[in-house]
């Protein structure tokens, strides 16, 4: 970035700096990521809403409350919120926080792009939830694996089709912009393999943002072509209509879930060297096995697809490829055991949550490696044991990564420290309700309870309100997250140290200006 350019931006953010007129006009990088972060929060108490309500309708058999098209719309629903609305949201809003503190950049590349990003995704929003009100809607789920919208004539996906557009154009451009100030507006002297992790993980899934939205942008395109105008790609005149439909959305729908991962990755890269008083180990190493992990996730996207009739030698190809992926992960994983190995370990919130992230996302990778081998998937692919490898990996997985970075650079974005007792109280309320909730769906999967279902057989009764208590603890249990964060922003606490955590590695907490090279060429080392 030129001096010019800086200058233009300093300019930019004095100019809009107060008032109401400073959160809508704005282009500061901390103001923009704290509206992602509070966009995230909000519709993370809507997602667990609806959440709530299919736990609600599966607590004992039978249909209790909703009519089977309304639930499988609130289940899709749900996952659109989930993914777009909290996730997605919550890791852009790190990125906007955080990077141009960790790289010395002023602000973000492209500023006004960056405030435009986030504008978008409210109004998308409001067209998935018009959707939900049209009369003309048939229920059928507008991301269902199999196009059952455009069997039915599902006219009134309109509303989604162009949230989709939306949100794809929003995350498009947060990945252009975040690998733009990554590349280009690092500090002088400043080399790739001398950034924080935070950094690596978020250029990398940039790059799989770039690659994999145009993909999803091309299947909406011919999917509403097929409802709105009688072609027939994915129609019922199309031979292999479903082969051709779940290539193409899982073809996008795999790499998504490394997209929703990294980052996170990179979050507990930042936490644990904090809580140990160590160096993250292995750091090239890990740098290279986020790329792997990229990489593959472009080659195992038919694992998804193994009962579609594939010939045995790609399936077996497949199988291997997804087998493979947990090597990189694998060695993720050892790295942050071996950086705590021997520690000076302690254990506030931030810690806790990263060890129960290392803990509960193995046992989703764990059942991700069974429902990669051809025979396993073949048993468990419709059940609920894809349901609680999903949200193994996405919930105590991204979610309580997520949870782990809020605790930890909470005192730098409202100058006040968390209340430490509430925040532990919230996490052992946390691990305990989510195991409760999603644990026993393995053994429904099992004994082969079909998902996307509201009505079941009474022989899962049982596991079945298990899970559903675990489910309403864990939504009531996420408002002391709510208080806590309240606490903070609106002043009511203790007030945060210079330097918040003793021992602290993370050098945007020590540095009150960009730091230098040498800086974090000493971090890296």
């Amino acid at each position: 970035m030129s001096d010019a350019a800086i200058k233009h931006v300093d300019r930019d953010i004095e100019k809009h700096s107060t008032g109401m007129r400073r959160k809508l006009f704005t282009t500061n990088h901390k103001v923009i990521g704290a509206l992602y972060l509070c966009f995230a929060l909000m519709m993370f108490f809507v997602g667990g809403a609806m959440a709530m309500i299919i736990r609600a309708e599966l607590f004992s058999p039978g249909v209790q409350y909703i009519e089977p098209n309304v639930f499988n719309s609130v289940t899709n629903l749900h996952a659109l919120v989930m993914v777009f609305g909290v996730v997605s949201p919550a890791i852009v809003g790190f990125a906007n926080w955080l990077l141009p503190m960790m790289i010395g950049a002023p602000n973000m590349a492209l500023p006004k792009i960056n405030a435009l990003s986030f504008w978008i995704l409210p109004i998308a929003f409001l067209f998935v939830f018009l959707e939900q009100l049209s009369p003309l809607a048939g229920g059928a789920g507008n991301l269902s694996i199999y196009p059952l919208t455009v069997l039915q004539g599902d006219k009134g996906s309109l509303y989604i089709f162009i949230a989709i557009y939306l949100l794809c154009l929003s995350y498009l451009a947060s990945a252009i912009n975040i690998s733009l100030t990554i590349l280009y507006a690092r500090t002088k002297g400043m080399g790739l393999l001398d950034m924080p992790m935070f950094a690596w993980t978020w250029l990398i899934t940039a790059f799989l943002l770039i690659a994999a939205i145009p993909v999803l942008l091309g299947f909406v395109t011919v999917l509403m072509a097929d409802i709105f105008y009688g072609t027939s790609f994915f129609g019922e005149p199309s031979p292999g209509i479903s082969a051709q439909f779940s290539n193409v959305f899982w073809f996008f729908g795999h790499p998504e879930v490394y997209i929703l991962i990294l980052p996170t990755f990179g979050i507990i890269s930042q936490v644990i060297p904090t809580f140990t008083r160590r160096p993250l180990f292995g750091y090239v190493s890990m740098v290279f096995a986020a790329a792997a992990i990229a990489i593959l996730s472009y080659l195992v996207w038919l694992h998804h697809m193994f009962m579609i009739g594939r010939p045995q030698g790609e399936s077996l190809l497949v199988m291997y490829a997804t087998m493979l992926i947990a090597v990189p992960i694998g060695l993720k994983v050892f790295n942050w055991l071996a950086t705590m190995w021997h520690s000076e370990m302690t254990f506030e919130a931030p810690m806790l949550f990263a060890i129960a992230f290392l803990m509960l996302f193995t046992i989703g990778g764990c059942s991700g490696l069974l429902l990669g081998m051809v025979p396993v998937d073949f048993q468990y692919k419709h059940t609920y044991f894809v349901v609680a490898h999903f949200h193994y990996v996405l919930v105590s997985g991204a979610i309580f990564a997520l949870m782990a970075g809020v605790y930890y650079w909470l005192p730098k974005w409202t100058g006040y420290m968390y209340d430490e007792k509430l925040a532990r109280l919230h996490f052992w309320l946390s691990i305990i309700s989510v195991n409760l909730l999603f644990f026993p769906q393995h053994f429904l999967g099992f004994a082969g309870m079909p998902r996307r279902v509201p009505d079941y057989s009474t022989q899962f009764s049982e596991w079945n309100a298990l899970s559903s208590i675990g489910g309403f603890a864990f939504g009531i249990t996420q408002l002391l997250l709510l208080w806590t964060v309240l606490k903070c922003v609106l002043g009511k606490g203790q007030r945060a140290a210079p330097q918040v955590w003793e021992g602290a590695r993370g050098l945007e907490w020590t540095l009150p200006s960009p730091p230098s090279h040498d800086s974090f060429k000493s971090q890296s080392q």
